[in-house]
């Protein structure tokens, strides 16, 4: 059964949440039109496809959390904050959050912060709702409330997406905070019970066993690319080649400072052949870099054919602050003739690039700032705005300091922006197509946010094949992003720089990844995060960037967590 996880009003509400992020969720109803999984599930369909949806929208839920704007209470944007606004690849203007000033100069310590906060009441409210699902569909209840043959084995490939949700948001966890809060659908759940944290390794080793299986003969996953936008077997490969590419980082033993004192295990061998199963399910990349970020991404077959797994976003249905929404609106000022252009109605003047990283890594030039013209070869270069910009970003709170990143575009693929409005039509026609042309912009974005694409499995390939010592292996997958960029064709001389913030695949990355959530977690396993060996504007509170505390590499418990429950401890470094 498909379903549009925003066409569905969800009453599954009765998980015992595992921390105070939000109320207790474990009650029977005030009246006889509340639902909990006491009453919301029977013998049909309808229960079962809302419970599942209402772990799908985890992703792009805005309500319900204690912070000061809900928009920045998603979880897709708040994890992307914490992975690139506290990098190179980003800093935001709003100098009146108090999350924004601490990400942006890696500054934050113990206090609550509404970015980290989101994310870690999220994933575990995530997870939290996961093993309720699974608590209420097990074979007995369903036998019990007379479920037919034929649903039950439709309610197993729910299960099994379920299952890759709880992976999803434990990965997400245990990147950002290390050990984590951990409860199955087996653990004790209601009263007095509140859950311990694990070690990060043991969480990575749940995620990977859960994804294993998923991916195995034995599961019921749907088979990849049969069930977007939901979770399919491409979806469990994709992530689980994810999760063996930072195994050493997520199986290292730290002291107090943060220091690597035990190396964790590679799985480089586990990394490259995960990847090699997904190259046997037919996906391909989108022929052209853009159209992976264009309003209608997802019912665009050939951007379609490269996601593994995706948030599916709406302007009439979603109609949320964070996601795509954040990416486009934000990066662009209400003046800013691009608004347009871009398919949005408005422009907060949040996000921009440091001018460095557009030139370190697409070697721009030739820049004019009157009227908005700059020379890059690579086509994944091309998507900067830079009209009325400055390059030195010598206030960190001036919008107009640094780069605009124009990457997701709400208008549709084979709409071309610059063909929607001319500034230079007939006198006494401008204002008229201009009216025209922005009510055909939206309020919200229509863009589809590619948690794991087929882009990302090409380099965690090549990255695996490199440290396995088999860079001609890894090339041809290099060349096949190389020839959709534009540039030439990496060699193996080229390809085996890696020497600290000279590192080709982290460069690579940088261009093929940008803005997509993955830049802090790159750098924390190319060492070069917290260090002096590559600095970035504004890295450590620094104008010119300076190295920070090694304990950083991952966040602090929420305080607000730490206080309600007294089995948790914080991570080293935070007080």
């Amino acid at each position: 059964m498909k379903f549009n996880i925003k066409n569905i009003i969800v009453a599954f509400s009765s998980a015992t949440l595992l921390t105070a992020c939000i109320g207790d969720l474990d009650t029977y109803p005030i009246n006889k039109w509340d639902v909990t999984s006491e009453t919301a599930y029977g013998a049909d369909e309808a229960g079962y496809v809302a419970g599942l949806a209402k772990l799908y929208y985890n992703f792009a839920n805005t309500s319900d959390l204690n912070v000061k704007d809900g928009g920045a209470s998603e979880l897709v944007r708040a994890f992307w904050s914490t992975q690139e606004a506290t990098a190179d690849a980003c800093k935001v203007a709003w100098a009146n959050d108090e999350w924004v000033r601490n990400l942006n100069t890696n500054t934050w310590q113990s206090e609550q912060n509404d970015a980290t906060y989101a994310v870690y009441c999220r994933t575990l409210q995530g997870v939290a709702y996961v093993n309720e699902f699974l608590r209420q569909t097990t074979s007995e209840k369903l036998n019990i409330r007379g479920v037919s043959a034929d649903l039950a084995s439709r309610i197993d490939t729910y299960r099994a997406e379920a299952r890759f949700l709880r992976a999803y948001f434990y990965w997400m966890a245990m990147d950002v905070f290390g050990d984590v809060p951990f409860t199955t659908e087996e653990s004790p759940f209601g009263g007095d019970f509140v859950p311990t944290q694990i070690p990060r390794a043991e969480v990575y080793q749940f995620i990977v066993d859960e994804l294993e299986y998923l991916a195995s003969d034995a599961s019921a996953m749907p088979a990849s690319q049969s069930n977007y936008p939901r979770a399919d077997k491409g979806s469990v490969l994709g992530l689980l080649a994810r999760v063996y590419l930072n195994a050493e980082v997520y199986t290292s033993v730290r002291d107090a400072a943060g220091a690597i004192v035990t190396p964790g295990t590679p799985r480089w061998a586990e990394a490259k052949a995960t990847c090699e199963r997904i190259y046997g399910m037919g996906y391909k990349l989108a022929p052209t870099y853009a159209e992976l970020f264009r309003g209608d991404n997802g019912q665009n077959s050939d951007a379609r054919g490269e996601f593994l797994f995706a948030v599916d976003y709406h302007a009439e249905k979603t109609q949320s602050y964070g996601g795509t929404g954040y990416l486009t609106f934000a990066s662009l000022a209400t003046t800013d003739d691009f608004t347009v252009l871009n398919g949005v109605n408005n422009g907060w003047g949040g996000t921009r690039v440091p001018y460095e990283y557009a030139e370190k890594f697409f070697n721009v030039s030739g820049q004019n700032y009157e009227t908005g013209a700059y020379n890059c070869k690579d086509e994944r270069g091309k998507f900067f705005y830079i009209k009325g910009r400055q390059e030195e970003m010598v206030d960190l709170y001036q919008f107009q300091h640094g780069w605009s990143c124009i990457k997701y575009n709400n208008h549709p693929h084979d709409v071309d922006p610059y063909d929607i409005i001319s500034i230079d039509e007939v006198d006494g026609q401008k204002d008229t197509l201009f009216q025209y042309e922005v009510a055909k912009t939206k309020s919200y974005a229509d863009i589809d946010f590619p948690l794991i694409r087929l882009g990302e499995i090409h380099l965690i390939y090549a990255e695996a094949c490199m440290e396995l010592g088999e860079t001609s292996t890894a090339l041809p997958k290099l060349a096949e992003l190389a020839e959709r960029a534009g540039v030439s064709a990496p060699t193996a001389a080229v390809v085996e720089n890696v020497s600290g913030a000279d590192h080709w695949l982290m460069a690579e990355r940088a261009r093929e990844l940008m803005w997509e959530g993955h830049r802090r977690t790159d750098l924390i396993r190319y060492n070069l995060y917290t260090g002096k060996d590559y600095l970035w504007p504004y890295k450590g509170g620094s104008p010119q960037g300076q190295a920070f505390a090694d304990y950083k590499y991952i966040y602090p418990i929420p305080a607000s967590e730490m206080a309600s429950n007294d089995k948790l401890y914080q991570n080293n470094g935070y007080l």
